[in-house]
């Protein structure tokens, strides 16, 4: 019998999690050729989100396991967590707050069981209910990303998707430190499906997910699979070179031509100087983010320590 590994990351959700397992096993049920596994990820929640896995777990200590990390380790950490933990011939990665819905499940599994399809991903074909200015700013992420860089990421994907043992494996095998589950994803390649849906909202709880947090998230990911900001930054060197250039040479012919309008425009000057102080230190920092990122993984730090698992 094939096995299906679930993988649920929690951090503070004990208002979903009493929920989301009853709705989850009426759909599983349906498949009477599989065996299920659940592995509930707890990110160092701050609430009693650990306690309501343990009362699933207690009811059902074959099927529901979980680990505990020892601090907040972030939602990625969580995610590789869980697909290291997963010992299905299928694994399927699902939000606690019931927005994935889980009636796809049984078209996803017999895409992966009766066709060449290694994964199964969904996406968003809309954002209702979500802020408009979030709904924007994340559109305009997926139209940067995808021009700047060579990996393809669908817009409105969701991390929700079911995937075979060898695109797990694939997966795992990328122990980056800073992790981008969307971009990895796509970049381990694979014959990949996209069933849409129109968003849900959660059933319970609220979003942990504030816009600084996505911003960052965003910005990660950009750094993660595409060279482009290191490359603006040798652009706007180039052209500040130029422009200084061009300016010394207009100094150099005024104070011949006209040699007493040449004490003037120190506001200018002071102007131009500041903005190519701040275009520098720009570039510093674009180049700054990039080694920070090489020294965080060269310390080779776990991306997540366990405080307990069953």
């Amino acid at each position: 019998m094939k096995k299906l590994s679930i993988i649920v990351p929690c951090y503070n959700e004990q208002e979903s999690i009493s929920l989301f397992y009853p709705a989850v096993e009426k759909v599983v049920d349906k498949i009477k050729s599989l065996e299920t596994e659940y592995w509930f990820i707890d990110d160092g929640s701050s609430d009693q989100t650990l306690s309501e896995i343990k009362k699933i777990n207690v009811s059902n200590p074959n099927q529901v396991h979980y680990v505990t990390f020892s601090r907040n380790f972030g939602k990625e950490a969580a995610l590789y967590a869980g697909l290291q933990a997963a010992t299905g011939d299928y694994v399927v990665v699902m939000d606690v707050d019931l927005q994935d819905p889980p009636e796809y499940l049984v078209e996803m599994y017999e895409t992966l069981s009766t066709t060449d399809y290694d994964c199964v991903g969904t996406r968003r074909t809309s954002r209702t209910g979500e802020a408009k200015l979030k709904s924007f700013l994340s559109d305009k992420f997926y139209d940067v990303i995808n021009r700047i860089s060579n990996t393809n990421i669908v817009n409105g994907a969701r991390d929700y998707r079911m995937m075979t043992r060898q695109m797990v494996d694939a997966i795992l095998s990328m122990t980056e430190y800073d992790r981008f589950s969307k971009g990895i994803f796509s970049w381990v390649g694979f014959k990949t499906r996209y069933l849409e849906y129109e968003n849900v909202e959660r059933v319970a709880g609220n979003t942990s997910w504030s816009m600084r947090k996505l911003f960052k998230y965003a910005f990660d990911g950009i750094m993660d699979f595409s060279q482009a900001p290191l490359s603006l930054a040798v652009w706007i060197g180039g052209a500040s070179f130029i422009l200084s250039l061009i300016g010394v040479v207009f100094v150099v012919i005024r104070h011949f031509v006209a040699p007493a309008t040449s004490v003037f425009g120190w506001a200018s000057l002071v102007s131009i100087i500041l903005m190519i102080g701040g275009l520098q230190l720009l570039c510093l920092g674009i180049i700054g983010k990039y080694i920070g990122k090489i020294y965080l993984q060269v310390k080779n730090r776990p991306i997540y320590i366990v405080k307990e698992k069953k």
